[in-house]
């Protein structure tokens, strides 16, 4: 068998042992590495969330007080990927706002435990408290289980004294929750 292309003479037995390999090195090719999940998986996540105002009760004064109705924001993990430490970030939705927390993976737990710097804009410090994400425990608009997401959020640039309730599901890709 005389090859032109590669300007070499092969045998046909030489010829099936090099379409072997390449087969074999085609296919190792094409596997695929399992993905792991991240360190706070359990936490991460997309939310359909509402606003309310509080009192420093923690009692709700002014249901979705900025008229927003549901609004997407987000949770996810940190560049370090521990389970110590992720992100919640409204997506400029509400106040623009995206600050690092300190996470619980095991109680499904998060907050900043004092005021962390907005990582959205300056001049701006964030305190959360409370946050937690209790496993199908909301009921979606077309009437399904969703993990709960609830925390309460203060801003350094807001009027003394005000904090919020966010609270809503996890965001399940379904158009009927959006």
């Amino acid at each position: 068998c005389h090859n032109i292309a590669l300007g070499i003479n092969l045998t046909e037995h030489a010829a099936d042992h090099i379409a072997l390999s390449l087969l074999v090195f085609v296919l190792a090719g094409c596997e695929k590495d399992e993905i792991g999940g991240t360190a706070t998986e359990a936490l991460a996540g997309e939310w359909y969330v509402t606003v309310d105002a509080v009192d420093e009760g923690s009692n709700v004064v002014a249901e979705d007080c900025f008229g927003l109705g549901y609004i997407h924001m987000n949770t996810y993990n940190t560049a370090a990927d521990t389970q110590a430490e992720m992100y919640v970030d409204d997506l400029k939705n509400f106040w623009d706002f995206k600050v690092r927390v300190s996470s619980d993976v095991n109680a499904m737990t998060f907050a900043t435990n004092g005021a962390m710097p907005n990582e959205s804009y300056e001049g701006c410090d964030v305190t959360i408290d409370g946050g937690k994400i209790l496993l199908e425990a909301a009921t979606t608009p077309h009437g399904t289980p969703a993990d709960s997401i609830v925390y309460y959020v203060s801003f350094s640039d807001d009027e003394p004294g005000m904090r919020y309730k966010v609270s809503g599901y996890r965001y399940t890709g379904l158009a009927v929750d959006d």
